[in-house]
């Protein structure tokens, strides 16, 4: 079974929370399966941490979002400042009154790399 993520990159601003979604990204990936923290998420620390190649990501448009995502994963970058990693799993339903899909994102975690690692690898 898949479990579909996108995986963006954002910039470490004075007033911009890590867990609450930026207004503006720099850019996007998709990650078709494996996208829960144990796996994707453990792997994109690790990738940080270790120089380690992450595969199996395609490029998206920045505008793009699937209606089928499980997570959302951001990437906070800055020079001079360290790597910060935020994950929302996505919690959607369909409305029964409009018939429209409706996404309610919780925000899971929000750490460094190392700390990602200590809180969901299983090895």
């Amino acid at each position: 079974m898949s479990t579909r993520a996108q995986i963006r990159f954002a910039t470490r601003e004075a007033g911009v929370s890590f867990n609450e979604h930026p207004n503006v990204i720099h850019a996007q990936f998709y990650n078709h399966s494996d996208g829960y923290p144990e796996g994707l998420g453990v792997e994109i620390a690790e990738s940080l941490l270790n120089y380690q190649k992450v595969e199996g990501w395609e490029i998206e448009h920045l505008d793009d979002r699937h209606g089928d995502l499980e997570y959302i994963y951001y990437i906070w970058q800055a020079p001079g400042k360290s790597t910060w990693i935020s994950i929302f799993e996505i919690n959607g339903h369909l409305c029964e009154h409009c018939d429209k899909y409706i996404q309610k994102d919780k925000c899971i975690f929000v750490g460094e790399p190392g700390n990602l690692i200590k809180k969901y690898n299983t090895n």
